[in-house]
């Protein structure tokens, strides 16, 4: 049996959404880049979908559900799917965590630890904010929390990532210190900041016991698939409900 896993970043109302349009990041950290339009999705679609998952009985995994079928050989339930969640920006606790607690669903979120702000911020619908700390822990009953780095959620080109030219020492490091910020609980498991890796990354995360790593490739998962290159389908806002319904199966 394959699964999904569908990546949402940004949430906005229709009326509030720039379409294709960039959004500046604002951060813990020292950084400078925005967020793509392709990565926002309107709330009126982001309520159909989940509407549409809640009431043809899907089944929204966890992290453990899916180490357990990569490496025990357990069955996942029918019609599964997972919710993940990068970056951690304000529109997750606006938007999606109400609708997720309703529905009863569970969704992860990829945190880059460096990134989370110590003191919430007004939501500002033109800017993409990151979350705080306690703003994360406040969730935690839809969602759980895994490893986006701390400090190398940055890139020098469209193909090339901080962690890609990275010293293995330098990666680990940051790998720890991400696991230990008292925020993630499975430290376990990661996703490629951007969807960028080498193949020198993805052994580094099994030498670290690693058991799942994400990239952005799009399309579904199966037993035979690596573990540590699962393919996540980002949602853009422009999506139909035709498209979503064929990529959840």
């Amino acid at each position: 049996m394959s699964f999904a896993v569908l990546l949402y970043h940004e949430i906005r109302e229709s009326d509030m959404l720039r379409r294709g349009e960039p959004s500046p990041i604002e951060v813990r950290q020292d950084y400078d880049d925005n967020l793509p339009g392709l990565l926002f999705m309107t709330l009126e679609s982001f309520k159909e979908q989940m509407t549409y998952l809640a009431e043809n009985s899907f089944h929204t995994l966890t992290l453990a559900e899916i180490i357990a079928y990569y490496y025990k050989n357990e069955p996942l339930p029918e019609k599964s799917v997972l919710l993940t969640f990068d970056d951690c920006y304000q529109s997750m606790a606006r938007y999606a965590y109400p609708l997720l607690k309703k529905y009863g669903f569970h969704a992860v979120s990829f945190v880059v630890t460096g990134w989370l702000n110590t003191v919430s911020k007004p939501f500002d619908p033109d800017h993409s904010v990151c979350l705080t700390q306690g703003d994360l822990k406040e969730m935690a009953d839809v969602f759980e929390y895994a490893n986006h780095t701390d400090r190398f959620h940055k890139r020098t080109d469209e193909r090339t990532s901080a962690m890609m030219t990275a010293g293995d020492s330098e990666l680990i490091e940051d790998l720890n210190r991400c696991n230990e910020s008292g925020i993630i609980q499975a430290g376990d498991v990661f996703a490629y900041p951007f969807g960028l890796y080498s193949e020198r990354n993805a052994a580094l995360l099994d030498k670290q016991g690693f058991k799942l790593a994400f990239t952005c490739e799009k399309g579904r998962n199966d037993r035979g698939d690596d573990p540590l290159l699962l393919k996540r389908t980002v949602i853009p806002y422009f999506m139909d409900m035709e498209t979503f319904r064929k990529i959840t199966g």
